[in-house]
């Protein structure tokens, strides 16, 4: 189960990595590049409760066995994409297979093992998933430097075999809640256009123009699709998120510190690999290196934060994840062309200690909140406002770096008696050709176009940093004061147990 989530996470930080190096091999700009990453996130959002209620009705190791073989495929075909779109679809494939293994190996973990062995179990999970994210970008660097973009994908083909092989001989079957009405149908096809509909029009709307018919258009389905989803919800036999859940406390605040970690993370994942391509001139090897701090801290602080939830619960280590996400952004709002590359380290580190401390804790409060058979619809609904988060997260985040980047691009020229013309877009969208574009149109030598477009890019990452910022800083403000996960669960021996039923 571990190798499989293991594979997930491997492909979200070795794409991220390996972005410049695509974007630049296959002329992807910004907005392909920011799909490529966003579509594998809108999917997991699409379908990770629909896969929970697969799992708990048709079998959790029957549906993880699935998944893994359409992610196997998927891998295949997106090594052999010949332009952005199609790795596009390809990447959107890959996610929803993704959805299955996520929500698959959460709720059989919750199902293996008792309650209050289950924050140390999820906490194993998430290390074996840090290992993933530590891995990706240095397997990222290496395979892009030594071989090529495509095998990042390949990679994953025979390792899916390996896992498929250990899970038919190790991974026992479960069952949840049984489907006695079928599936909410009608809620899987709201939730599977509107999210993509809504994240594709914030998307391309700096493009098309925000109040062009396409755009409106997509904008007003997207939102109107989710409130519609949010009644039919409340209406069916068997919905694919219960609004019930949602009443509670603990649910409450485990799925909003789920929503503000993805937002964060995609983000910052995105940006990062980029400015030190970018701006700093690193290959993809040091750019992997880079970023392993930041991923290695999540495989290593993981098991431990899993077993500080046993003792403690959920709300510290949440309250001090959101604390140090806080001071990872500030660090990051600092940036400057020439920061010390220790200012960069510690940054990456602080998030990598934040993103562990949240990861773990925010499953384990989701599935303290539900009865035992409730926990693949729980880790579904949990996992899709995380995915959620993480889609609009990058959607709004780059809407941002955009604005403040050709803000900065018009003080530039400014500053030189130049205007910016319709192709300084261009130049924002395309950070490969940027220098090029900067000399053709302006006459700047190719030192000065690369100082102008190592600005740029850097004052629209820090604005971007910004919006990170305060979406911490608000979100530890709501679970500190407002809203309060799970209590610690602890080990019920037998003397006590027997002393509690006799008090009955």
């Amino acid at each position: 189960m571990g190798t499989l989530s293991f594979l997930g996470c491997i492909d979200l930080t070795i794409v991220s990595t390996a972005a410049p190096v695509i974007q630049d091999e296959i002329g992807a700009t910004v907005t392909e590049l920011q799909l490529v990453v966003n579509v594998f996130v809108v999917a997991l959002a699409t379908g990770m409760v629909t896969a929970g209620r697969l799992a708990d009705g048709h079998g959790r190791r029957r549906v993880l066995l699935a998944g893994a073989v359409l992610f196997g495929i998927a891998s295949l075909l997106a090594g052999f994409a010949p332009s952005a779109p199609w790795l596009i679809v390809f990447r959107f494939l890959q996610g929803a297979a993704c959805a299955v293994l996520y929500t698959a190996t959460g709720a059989l973990v919750s199902a293996i093992f008792p309650p209050h062995q289950r924050g140390k179990a999820i906490g194993w999970l998430y290390g074996v998933n840090g290992l993933g994210l530590a891995a990706g970008p240095v397997l990222g660097g290496v395979l892009v430097t030594s071989a090529s973009w495509p095998w990042i994908f390949w990679l994953n083909v025979p390792l899916v075999l390996v896992a498929l092989a250990v899970c038919l001989r190790t991974v026992p079957e479960s069952f949840g809640e049984r489907l006695t009405g079928g599936m909410d149908r009608a809620g899987v096809a709201l939730l599977s256009t509107s999210v993509p509909a809504l994240v594709l029009g914030l998307t391309l709307g700096h493009t098309e123009g925000w109040t062009s018919p396409a755009i409106v258009a997509l904008l007003l389905y997207g939102c109107g699709g989710l409130v519609a989803f949010g009644r039919v919800e409340l209406r069916v036999r068997n919905p694919l998120i219960r609004p019930r859940l949602f009443t509670g406390r603990t649910f409450l605040g485990a799925v909003t510190a789920d929503f503000s970690l993805a937002f964060f993370y995609c983000v910052a994942l995105f940006l990062m690999p980029l400015y030190l391509h970018t701006v700093r001139g690193f290959d993809g090897h040091t750019t992997g290196l880079l970023l392993l701090p930041c991923t290695a801290a999540v495989a290593v602080l993981s098991p431990l934060v899993g077993r500080l939830v046993d003792r403690f619960g959920t709300r510290p280590p949440l309250c001090l994840g959101f604390l140090t996400f806080a001071l990872s952004a500030l660090l990051q709002t600092r940036l400057t062309p020439t920061t010390h590359l220790g200012s960069l380290i510690a940054a990456f580190v602080l998030m990598g200690v934040g993103w562990a401390l949240v990861l773990g804790p925010a499953t384990v409060a989701a599935l303290s909140a539900v009865p035992g058979h409730l926990a693949g619809t729980a880790v579904g609904a949990s996992w899709t406002c995380h995915n959620l988060g993480g889609a609009l997260g990058l959607a709004v985040g780059m809407e941002v770096y955009r604005l403040a980047a050709r803000n900065a691009l018009a003080d530039r020229l400014a500053e030189r008696d130049l205007s910016a013309g319709p192709w300084a877009l261009r130049v924002v969208e395309n950070p490969q050709d940027g220098p090029a574009l900067l000399q053709r149109y302006t006459g700047l030598t190719a030192e000065q176009a690369h100082d102008v477009l190592a600005a740029v890019f850097t004052a629209g990452s820090r604005a971007a940093m910004g919006l990170l910022l305060g979406v911490a800083v608000l979100t530890l403000a709501v679970i500190a004061l407002g809203l309060r996960p799970a209590p610690p669960v602890r080990s019920v021996s037998r003397g006590e147990e027997r002393a509690s039923t006799t008090s009955r």
